[in-house]
């Protein structure tokens, strides 16, 4: 089993793989992205011909093959950094137009697909280092996450505008779907592997939805604020989709939330092309990852020391914790070591945060402002207007006017 910790990286500059096998000669592979080759690109300099900040290295989006041969990693200094797992080496270090938010590898594993902030996707080719094209999707939003169908047909994007766009991959401009129906931006998506005419799709608006994705037709819509226990807990923010995975074994779909340490599982039934909520496991601490293993059950990475990764494996219809075994026991030794990495995503900010739509009252604020205005007006009158007199007072002023007038 090749494991990739610290939550797939995507906060910090260095990643750790620990390498699993029957025999004791496991070992760790680590990469500082800082020291990863610049290269200087042409015009990129400031106004005053300085050249521009380019990135800090922070890694914002990783993935690996279908085959588990290759894994791939972009940071926010513009580069897509390529490696081979069996055994783990560096092939390539490559620039990117802008930075980058999804990346995947193509079912052949001769591609990977990465889509930035401006809506583009590019492909680069694995084996040359010079291949590289742009796929003319004609995205008008930010990128969040990049799918491909397991027959390479078609190229799949999630946006920020609330769309799943399906784009023939030997023309991306002709539009094959749209999967339309999120009320907030598209967080994830995930063509099921053992099922490859549906689509998985989770989003701010805190769904889980399954989708016919050739027809763009929606199959069945989970929302998850009335899944959660308790179950007055009924505000979606929160519940976008970090991860989502699915396990061919049990057919089970399992959903990784960003700021609630909750993990939601599902069964997909085939037959009706339905989800069927089975369990929503629950932990102390921050759950930062999760993957399957065919042969094992589900992984949980969690911002716990003294127990950072945990195997569960559903017993008697149940999901359960897997007493610690020698595997786990020498992946945990392995995270251990690494702490110091892992303990710089404790407290990070949200990456879904910025992206949920701004809600405006806008009569609340009309008839404040119409309520100062009033008030103002009315001030100005009384500025401009001479205070009443009392009677004597006007009595005594009439009978001066009148001496006056005599």
């Amino acid at each position: 089993m090749t494991f990739l910790s610290a939550a797939q990286c995507l906060i910090g500059k260095v990643f750790g793989a620990a390498v699993n096998s029957t025999s004791d000669d496991d070992c760790v592979f680590t990469y500082d992205c800082s020291a990863a080759e610049k290269k200087s690109v042409p015009g990129d300099k400031g106004e005053d011909g300085q050249p521009i900040d380019k990135g800090s290295d922070t890694i914002l989006a990783s993935t690996f093959s279908k085959s588990g041969s290759y894994f791939a990693l972009t940071d926010d200094s513009k580069r897509l950094i390529l490696f081979r797992t069996k055994p783990w080496q560096c092939l390539s270090v490559r620039t990117v137009v802008r930075r980058c938010t999804a990346l995947v590898f193509t079912a052949s594993e001769d591609q990977v697909l990465v889509a930035d902030k401006s809506g583009d996707v590019y492909s680069f080719s694995v084996l040359e280092p010079d291949g590289c094209g742009k796929l003319e999707l004609g995205h008008l939003s930010m990128l969040l996450d990049v799918a491909v169908s397991p027959d390479d047909q078609f190229v799949l994007t999630a946006d920020r505008d609330e769309k799943i766009r399906v784009s023939w991959a030997a023309a991306p401009h002709s539009i094959e779907a749209f999967c339309l129906g999120h009320t907030e931006f598209v967080s994830r998506i995930l063509v099921v592997p053992s099922h490859p005419e549906l689509l998985l799709s989770s989003s701010g608006d805190g769904t889980l939805r399954l989708w016919e994705y050739r027809s763009g037709c929606q199959l069945q819509c989970c929302d998850l604020a009335s899944l959660r226990e308790p179950a007055d807990h009924q505000d979606h923010k929160g519940l976008a989709a970090s991860r989502i995975a699915f396990w061919g074994q049990e057919s089970c779909v399992v959903l990784l939330c960003e700021c609630v340490p909750v993990v939601f599982i599902f069964q997909l039934d085939a037959s009706k092309q339905q989800l069927v909520f089975r369990q929503q496991l629950t932990f102390p601490h921050r759950v930062w990852d999760i993957v399957f293993e065919d042969s094992q059950g589900l992984w949980v990475l969690q911002d716990c020391r003294d127990a950072p990764l945990v195997l569960w494996r559903p017993v008697g219809g149940q999901w359960q914790a897997v007493p610690e075994g020698a595997v786990s026991r020498r992946l945990c030794s392995h995270l251990r070591e690494s702490w110091a990495m892992l303990e710089g995503s404790v407290g990070a900010d949200d990456g879904f945060r910025s992206l949920y739509k701004a809600t405006f009252d806008n009569m609340t604020s009309y008839l404040k402002k119409k309520e100062e205005r009033l008030q103002q007006q009315l001030k100005k009158k009384r500025q401009r207007s001479p205070l009443p007199q009392s009677p004597e007072q006007t009595k005594k002023a009439c009978s001066e006017q009148s001496a006056l007038g005599c």
